[in-house]
């Protein structure tokens, strides 16, 4: 075997359509784009979605749903959650920072404590931009404090 002998597996590569090259190519004249139309002119693009005329899916299909501008999301964060990262860090004040650098929260998600798990002892000031009642309940009957942010 030599390097000029090398050639790839039989019916691996296939030629190319040479459009537009002649009558004598077999795909002369209108150069396989059939008679007239839109289609067989030069820069013809169609709109995303057109359907050559039949009403389009997205207008066939019925409006539906509403999302408010002024709606707040938060970023739930449970206190079983907090108690771990309380012991993990030994925090004495566990703030959204701390939530941050601690991967439970990103950099600018707002915080809503909520009240899953079991807390026996929470001797932490937690700062959140929003408490469930009985999450603030539980975290003040431990021996913790809450303090909202603005």
């Amino acid at each position: 075997m030599k390097l000029h002998t090398l050639r790839p597996a039989k019916g691996s590569v296939k030629t190319s359509k040479r459009i537009g090259r002649g009558t004598g190519s077999g795909r002369g004249g209108t150069s396989t784009k059939g008679h007239k139309g839109a289609k067989s002119r030069s820069g013809y693009s169609s709109k995303i979605g057109f359907e050559g005329g039949q009403m389009p899916l997205q207008r066939r299909l019925p409006k539906f749903g509403f999302k408010s501008l002024n709606k707040i999301e938060f970023k739930p964060i449970n206190l079983d959650e907090l108690v771990e990262l309380i012991e993990k860090t030994g925090a004495s004040v566990v703030d959204v920072a701390l939530m941050n650098q601690n991967g439970l929260i990103g950099k600018n998600d707002r915080v809503k404590i909520l009240a899953r798990g079991e807390v026996k002892s929470i001797k932490a000031e937690i700062i959140a931009h929003a408490f469930s009642a009985t999450a603030s309940e539980a975290i003040a009957g431990a021996g913790g404090k809450v303090t909202l942010i603005g």
